[in-house]
């Protein structure tokens, strides 16, 4: 994998960095994560600017989201509402997931930027939920510029040891999205003791 990337690299420069970047977060199943540490990599090595790098990377994973955010915003609702029954997404637990975005949303798009597949269907769902454009922006560049300096200098200092960052980077990302996953069940038990109680 890394050879093949630094061969894209060689050949084709930044552009890889930023289409590898837009096309993963706008919902495309590409390894923007995995090209963005082997991008810190190259820079290393001294073939790419460091800073070039991570702002690149910050820029195509704004314009990614927002892309997703659009889809989300324009059919999500939609289709959520039409295809929701088929993944136990009731019209109930779509009110539950506006409500979420509305009160939880700033800091999901935040953190969700540090999940591997949570970052992609947040925009989305932060979409369909009609979060404010605003705030998700706010959020979005900030998640993607912590993303893009720490992924990035992640790839830049320990590229050397490549499957074991890749290992490393992948099992934090599942660390995450369990955490993520027992806050959620936490507060759904939480929520449903407080109803019965009343």
């Amino acid at each position: 994998m890394l050879d093949t990337l630094l061969t894209y690299f060689a050949r084709y420069g930044y552009f890889v960095v930023f289409f590898g970047v837009v096309l993963e977060n706008a919902g495309v199943p590409v390894p923007g994560e995995t090209i963005m540490l082997a991008a810190g990599f190259f820079a290393a090595e001294g073939h790419f600017q460091l800073w070039t790098v991570m702002a690149i990377a910050a820029l195509g994973a704004v314009l990614g989201d927002n892309a997703g955010y659009l889809i989300g915003y324009k059919i999500g609702r939609a289709a959520l509402e039409r295809y929701g029954r088929y993944v136990l997404l009731t019209p109930a637990r779509i009110a539950r997931l506006e409500k979420f975005f509305a009160r939880h949303g700033d800091k999901t798009i935040l953190f969700a930027r540090f999940v591997t597949g949570l970052r992609v269907f947040a925009a989305l769902f932060a979409g369909a939920a009609r979060m404010r454009w605003r705030t998700f922006a706010i959020y979005n560049v900030a998640g993607a510029i912590l993303w893009s300096v720490v992924i990035t200098l992640l790839g830049f200092f320990f590229g050397q040891s490549w499957e074991l960052l890749q290992h490393w980077i992948g099992r934090a990302g599942e660390i995450v999205a369990l955490a993520v996953l027992l806050l959620v069940v936490l507060a759904w038990v939480w929520q449903r003791r407080a109803r019965r109680g009343e």
